[in-house]
């Protein structure tokens, strides 16, 4: 079992699933290709370890996604809602930061 995001058609977050990858291609929960897979284990493009730690694991699409992330195909990664204007997105991290730390 893998966790598995749910897109709509402007690449928003509707849902996140324990599934695999065999149960999404049956079409029973929407259409295979509208999900994309996610790690409960990543984070800022780090992948940490069972104890919270960085393990050195593969990161994988920068963050773990959420109800209301943004999935952008261009940088394979899920982005969090940006929560203010000022906010700019870190390329590295796929977050946001304001403009004054």
């Amino acid at each position: 079992m893998a966790h598995y995001a749910q897109i709509d058609e402007n690449n928003i977050v509707i849902q996140v699933l324990v599934i695999d990858q065999e149960t999404i291609n049956t079409g029973l929960f929407g259409n295979p290709s509208s999900f994309v897979q996610t790690s409960y284990n990543t984070k800022a493009g780090i992948h940490y370890g069972p104890d919270g730690n960085p393990d050195g694991g593969i990161a994988l699409r920068k963050n773990y996604a959420a109800i209301g992330y943004t999935y952008d195909r261009q940088r394979d990664a899920f982005i969090p809602p940006k929560l203010y204007n000022s906010w700019t997105l870190n390329e590295d991290t796929c977050l946001w930061q304001p403009p004054i730390p």
